[in-house]
């Protein structure tokens, strides 16, 4: 399974951008979607994660309210709208794939990981 992660850029404070995670190759079976975010100088920490029929999701207690995990199996692309957006909120943000309907909140929980995009915000 491949992963492509995009979506990535610079915004300032408030504002909003929409993250994607494409998967491909190997995915006839059932997966559940998390995404994850690393800062510098620190370890890879969940963010939000969803499961295969999107009907369960969950999210940081930093980025409720804040933050929009959804997906679209007939493109096998999983969203990470995020709005209001904070300065503590930048870092490379990773998507992670685990086989079955258990959403994964640990790194070391992911079969699979996308490449990871920057996402810069301004104060």
């Amino acid at each position: 399974v491949q992963l492509q992660a995009s979506g990535g850029g610079l915004v300032k404070a408030g504002g909003s951008l929409r993250l994607s995670c494409a998967a491909s190759g190997g995915t006839s079976s059932v997966y559940a979607t998390g995404w994850f975010r690393q800062a510098p100088g620190k370890e890879r920490e969940f963010v939000s994660g969803i499961n295969w029929s999107g009907g369960r999701t969950n999210y940081v207690d930093v980025v409720k309210g804040r933050f929009t995990i959804s997906r679209d199996n007939a493109k096998k692309t999983v969203y990470l709208q995020m709005n209001s957006l904070k300065p503590e909120d930048t870092a490379v943000y990773y998507c992670g794939v685990k086989w079955g309907w258990v959403i994964p909140t640990r790194t070391d929980e992911c079969d699979y990981w996308g490449q990871g995009t920057l996402v810069t915000v301004s104060s």
